[in-house]
């Protein structure tokens, strides 16, 4: 049976392991790449996963149904995963600086002609303080001042490890390029 979110957020509330589980099958998936993004591992993805949907259980009298159940759900997520990467203290030290770095506007149609999972791939290369950043405000649509609140930095910072992040990825995507041309030339 296919419920809508708002019979799926009811069911929860009333503790029913039918909708929770339905919950559950039906945004594991999607969460699970979304802790993916902030894990070092899959096993550390799993524990995000687990802990998060423990939360989101025990939450569910907070949502309101003013914005999507899925976003609400996300929060929940993102916010497990770093204060799991604090605990660890894994989270990554992300310098103070206020000086965004220019960034070049080429590589966007690289980009595009790519696959999910290639993409996923080359964000993955990216230094650990640059990841978090990119995902929070790419992925997740953090604000510059959400991302500094949540990571304990200036918004300065944030806007300079999205930058930063994003001249890694084009030096990534021209490499990616330069390979793809050269199976095919080759």
């Amino acid at each position: 049976m296919t419920y809508s979110e708002q019979e799926l957020a009811e069911g929860c509330r009333k503790n029913s392991r039918k909708h929770q589980q339905a919950l559950y099958q039906c945004y594991a998936g999607k969460l699970f790449a979304l802790c993916l993004r902030y894990a070092g591992d899959r096993m550390q993805a799993e524990d995000f996963l687990q802990e998060g949907f423990i939360r989101i259980f025990h939450k569910m009298d907070q949502f309101k149904g003013d914005g999507s159940l899925e976003g609400w759900m996300k929060r929940i997520m993102v916010n497990t995963a770093l204060q799991h990467l604090r605990r660890e203290k894994s989270l990554p030290k992300i310098g103070d600086i206020d000086d965004a770095a220019p960034v070049a506007e080429h590589g966007a149609d690289a980009l595009d002609q790519m696959a999910a999972d290639e993409v996923i791939e080359l964000i993955e290369k990216l230094p650990n303080g640059y990841r978090l950043v990119f995902n929070m405000y790419v992925i997740e649509e953090y604000s510059h001042k959400e991302i500094a609140n949540e990571l304990g930095i200036s918004e300065g910072t944030s806007k300079s490890q999205l930058a930063r992040a994003k001249a890694v990825l084009q030096k990534l995507l021209k490499k990616n390029e330069r390979i793809q041309d050269k199976q095919i030339a080759g």
